[in-house]
């Protein structure tokens, strides 16, 4: 997938061009339905379609107080889109002079730098520019004057509920990861780079990928059966989110470690995303170190057990 970084290099583009644009956090079922409408329009009439989101997450900037959680880290969230068929992705800076754009002026940017612009799909609500004042109205109306199509791509309804980044973020944090993966269209993942830890778990018998994650939407603490990818590569594990109140944390922060069934590479510094396929028991306390040995193998055989592989 080819990334761009700014609006003008959308010239290199072969034309004519359809561009999906959303913020896609989380990439759940109502965003595929935007760009796969795009997708749709590159395979039966030709040109190239090209996702468009931002970085940061425009909250971030606006109303950093109440920004939410991120399901997805840019990085996660780009590989997640790739997955989808992408081949064309732009990134925008969110910062300050992004965010004091006028709409109008955005999407002149955009029609005068993409050759030609056929049609833009964005989500029903979608709104954009300088004090959120572009919506669907003002797109159709500068699409009838710069000659594009734009697109309202319905809602996605599951349940009697829309599908939402933020009804989402509240099913993870509620621990209901059968809800989010519907909602999501797959597993709920954290993506995270491998970091030295303490190298407790190797005492114990049990050597621990510690991870510094990208998400910033947790489940609850706890011990879960979990997917690993690692690049083409897919294993099976558990994982503990929590403080380890056995062993403590550093200041008492919330740790994401994850241990994978028969396998002994060193991975530090590799990226790997977890998958959350069930939740097996809240963290716990114990009184000695063989009692935590004693559970995390219980924990380990109940896993497997999960995947079919008791």
């Amino acid at each position: 997938m080819r990334v761009l970084r700014a609006i003008p290099e959308l010239s290199g583009v072969s034309g004519p061009v359809v561009l999906a644009i959303g913020v896609f956090d989380g990439v759940h079922l109502g965003h595929q339905a935007v760009i796969r409408r795009a997708l749709e329009d590159e395979e039966t009439s030709g040109g190239t379609a090209v996702v468009v989101t931002f970085d940061p997450h425009p909250a971030r900037l606006l109303r950093p107080e109440k920004a939410p959680r991120l399901l997805t880290s840019t990085p996660h969230k780009l590989r997640l889109i790739r997955d989808l068929g992408v081949s064309h992705l732009l990134v925008l800076s969110f910062d300050p002079a992004f965010a004091a754009t006028a709409p109008e002026a955005f999407i002149h940017q955009l029609s005068e730098a993409a050759n030609p612009l056929r049609k833009i799909c964005v989500g029903f609500e979608w709104s954009f520019g300088r004090g959120r004042a572009g919506n669907l109205a003002l797109l159709e109306k500068l699409g009838a004057k710069l000659g594009f199509a734009e697109v309202g791509v319905p809602a996605v309804e599951m349940d009697g509920e829309i599908v939402s980044s933020t009804l989402i973020r509240a099913a993870v944090e509620a621990g209901d990861l059968e809800k989010a993966a519907r909602f999501l269209g797959r597993d709920y993942t954290v993506l995270g780079t491998v970091v030295e830890g303490d190298q407790r778990g190797r005492t114990l018998g049990f050597p621990t990928a510690n991870l510094s994650a990208h998400n910033e939407q947790f489940p609850p603490n706890g011990v879960y059966a979990v997917g690993i990818l690692r690049g083409e590569k897919r294993y099976r594990g558990v994982a503990n989110i929590g403080v380890r109140p056995t062993v403590k944390a550093a200041h008492g922060e919330r740790l994401l470690e994850v241990h994978l069934f028969d396998f002994a590479e060193e991975i530090y510094s590799e990226e790997i995303e977890v998958l959350f396929r069930k939740y097996l028991r809240p963290e716990k306390k114990f009184a000695s170190l063989d009692e935590l040995h004693a559970q995390i193998g219980r924990d380990a055989t109940e896993a497997r057990k999960e995947f079919g592989a008791a």
